[in-house]
């Protein structure tokens, strides 16, 4: 009698194959359907509160601590305040991995687009503003294609060659800009940024834009920005340089 009710307690614990193939089966199905569902073009991704909860994603890296973080951002003011000369000291600092004003920096590569410059002026300001033992970190260049003919492509094949690259600079906006596009329209400024956004937010890198603001003042300086605010309304931030007088 106690070897039948062994024999029996074997046969209720022995798993029930025929269920577990159903159920892998059923997850195939689920699976299939799934796929099936977001080949359709009209297919909407949506997801729970619950299944957001559940997924971890990395902090965005800090490249200048309490400044810039990974992400697009524009350093905007007037012409011939200085912008070349601040975002250069940020390329320098970056590149060496030297604290910024008492701000520590996350060390890696950089690539300045200078665009606005040539070779002469570029070592002239760079030999006014350090006198320390040149970096190869420090990559620039003074010529570029345009947004939307083959600049995301040059970012691109660049990070490939230099995947720790933290700082890309671009001085200036205007200079990669669609001249034959539609100016001064929101939608062709939030498009602008919104690519460059894209390379940034794939490599976790941070992309400067430097740019200019209008002479028309404002109650809010960003509103001095030059453009629309699609701008400001696709970029994760904005820095903006400004000539106080003391009186």
């Amino acid at each position: 009698m106690l070897r039948e009710n062994k024999k029996e307690a074997a046969q209720i614990e022995q798993p029930n194959k025929d269920s577990n193939k159903n159920s892998v089966a059923d997850e195939m199905d689920e699976m299939c359907g799934k796929l099936q569902r977001a080949a359709d073009p009209t297919y909407l991704d949506s997801f729970t509160m619950e299944e957001l909860y559940d997924q971890v994603f990395e902090s965005r890296p800090s490249i200048i601590e309490g400044l810039l973080t990974a992400g697009t951002y524009i350093l905007a003011g007037a012409p011939k305040l200085g912008k070349s000369f601040l975002v250069m000291q940020f390329a320098w600092h970056v590149s060496t991995g030297t604290p910024l004003w008492d701000m520590q920096v996350k060390p890696g590569d950089v690539l300045y687009f200078a665009l606005e410059d040539d070779k002469r002026r570029l070592q002239t300001r760079l030999h006014r503003m350090v006198s320390e033992i040149p970096t190869d970190k420090l990559h620039l260049t003074v010529c570029s294609q345009s947004i939307g003919n083959g600049l995301l492509l040059q970012i691109e094949h660049f990070m490939e060659d230099y995947p720790d690259t933290r700082l890309i600079i671009v001085d200036t906006l205007q200079k990669v800009r669609e001249m034959n596009k539609e100016q001064y329209s929101y939608a062709g400024d939030y498009a602008e940024i919104a690519e460059l956004k894209k390379i940034s937010d794939k490599y976790s890198v941070c992309i400067l834009l430097v740019h200019h603001t209008r002479k028309q003042q404002a109650d809010d300086g960003f509103d001095m920005i030059s453009g629309t605010s699609g701008l400001m309304g696709a970029a994760d931030g904005a820095l903006l340089l400004r000539y106080f007088c003391q009186k």
